[in-house]
């Protein structure tokens, strides 16, 4: 199972928005450089929006960060466009065979561990700020300059 892209998406528009704060940011300018429809870039911006991470200009467009770079962790993005329920970044299967040793027993020792898991990859995203994600893309950009 992968992660959504809508992840992805809103960690590209959030760079987008601040390596060029003061570009006409709106929804089709910002699918330009995503490379995919404004609709779903109007999408991700809502959800962004809704968690205090952007404040979006309707008619006009325009969109901005509310928050600075440092403020702002990979987590709260993948927490704002939901890309999983919480504990459920692994889907087990449902019906094991409940008469066998494996099957009547796998799926406990899978949530324990599984969730595990989630909360050590949601740590490395709480650990990760926005600062940091662009200034590593500055210093990328220039090198390509």
């Amino acid at each position: 199972m992968k992660i959504s892209s809508r992840f992805s998406i809103a960690v590209h528009v959030l760079s987008l928005l601040a390596v060029m704060p003061s570009a006409h940011n709106t929804s089709e300018w910002i699918a330009g450089s995503v490379g995919t429809n404004p609709v779903i870039v109007r999408r991700v911006m809502g959800q962004l929006k809704k968690a205090g991470l952007v404040t979006v200009k309707a008619g006009s467009g325009g969109a901005h960060l509310t928050r600075s770079l440092d403020e702002i962790t990979l987590l709260d993005v993948y927490r704002a466009v939901d890309v999983v329920e919480e504990g459920k970044l692994f889907n087990i299967h449902n019906e094991p065979n409940p008469l066998c040793q494996v099957g009547a027993n796998i799926q406990a020792v899978l949530q324990l561990l599984l969730a595990r898991a989630q909360e050590a990859m949601e740590g490395v995203l709480a650990d990760i700020t926005l600062e940091e994600l662009v200034s590593v893309l500055s210093k990328q950009i220039q090198s390509r300059a």
